[in-house]
């Protein structure tokens, strides 16, 4: 009796093996069900070829990208509401680091191997232009408010979408000390700035220090080419021009009498006139020279919600309205329709920008060539 109970036991073994082995390759909805997964299709219980024993990572949900932490926005000196402003209407946290278009760039350059910025936003549209030329920048992305910019702002726009221009001021207009000069004997075109009367007289902001500086020159280079932008300057300069770092510098010197006139940024100039100052504001009817700001994101950001939420929020005809409204950079051309510009600000203001290409091209030798003619 003990001999065949052995052998029963035995043949129940081998036949629990079988089964076993049998339930390992049967069909996967058996198998689903016992390990609770959804069941497959009736057409994934066919026979499948190797490379569909896995599902495609492509069908797959994927979750969204998700932002690591502040954003940080590199900016011009100035519109500290922006923060609070963005915070308030996206949620997203905002950190800004502020400085001259100097400093600026020059801590962009410096972190290049190891960005800290999310998204740069200046009044330095050749110079960003080459940030995307460079492979810096965030590019092929459309905002959705990108569909609002004026034509004229659209054109701004370069083909690999790494920028967008939130509006425009006068990098430089004719500004003059109305104690020295009456409207009629005062500077009215750029050219005026080379003539006897005015020797000693006119100061400008220095190009490779101040952001808007370089446009303003720019202009016209691009305009009248490499040589007759070095011929037009040096015309200036004979005449014993005064450059000073910043256009704050300017401004001071122009209050205290030190020059007469001067190529002034535009907000820094009604500044003046709103706080009382005897100064004097012509805008040249062949145009004045252009600043462009504009927004990009860092191709690697690791905030791309709040960096994309950013830029669209700065393309906002309320943001830009608010920024006039209530900004200390107020005095500016805005880039979309529907926003009201200071209702001082000349109603036919004329502005003209450089070629952001070419200005990024020459933009090395300019600055070089100007520092070495300026009269500091």
């Amino acid at each position: 009796m003990k001999k065949t109970k052995t052998k029963l036991t035995g043949i129940s073994l081998l036949l629990a093996i079988a089964m076993t082995v049998m339930s390992a390759c049967g069909a996967n909805g058996n198998n689903a069900a016992n390990s609770g997964a959804q069941p497959t299709t009736s057409s994934s219980t066919e026979t499948a070829s190797p490379s569909a024993e896995t599902t495609p990572a492509s069908e797959e949900p994927t979750p969204e990208t998700q932002d690591e932490g502040t954003l940080t926005v590199y900016l011009n000196d100035f519109d500290d509401i922006i923060g609070p402003m963005f915070e308030a209407a996206t949620g997203h946290k905002i950190n800004l680091v502020k400085g001259n278009g100097a400093e600026i760039m020059s801590r962009i350059q410096a972190e290049k191997g190891n960005p800290h910025w999310d998204v740069v936003w200046l009044d330095a549209m050749p110079t960003v232009y080459g940030m995307g030329e460079d492979n810096q920048l965030l590019t092929d992305w459309v905002p959705d408010n990108a569909a609002k910019l004026k034509d004229t702002y659209q054109a701004y726009v370069p083909a690999n979408k790494s920028f967008y221009p939130t509006g425009a001021h006068a990098a430089g207009i004719i500004v003059y000390n109305t104690n020295a000069y009456t409207a009629d004997q005062a500077p009215n075109s750029w050219d005026d700035f080379a003539k006897p009367e005015f020797k000693s007289a006119v100061g400008m902001a220095d190009p490779a220090i101040a952001a808007p500086a370089f446009p303003f020159v720019a202009r016209f280079f691009s305009e009248k080419q490499l040589d007759g932008g070095k011929t037009f300057f040096d015309s200036l300069f004979a005449n014993g021009l005064k450059v000073y770092p910043k256009n704050p510098n300017v401004a001071a010197a122009l209050s205290s009498g030190e020059i007469k006139a001067a190529a002034l940024q535009e907000s820094n100039a009604y500044g003046l006139v709103n706080s009382g100052e005897p100064i004097g504001i012509i805008w040249p009817e062949d145009g004045a020279p252009a600043s462009v700001r504009v927004a990009a994101i860092q191709k690697n950001t690791k905030n791309p919600n709040a960096a994309k939420a950013f830029v669209n929020f700065l393309l906002d005809p309320a943001t830009q309205q608010q920024l006039i409204d209530q900004g200390d950079e107020s005095y500016f051309e805005p880039s979309v329709p529907g926003v009201n510009p200071k209702a001082d600000r000349a109603a036919d203001a004329n502005l003209v920008a450089a070629d952001a290409a070419w200005a990024f091209e020459h933009e090395a030798e300019i600055k070089q060539w100007f520092a070495d003619k300026a009269v500091k």
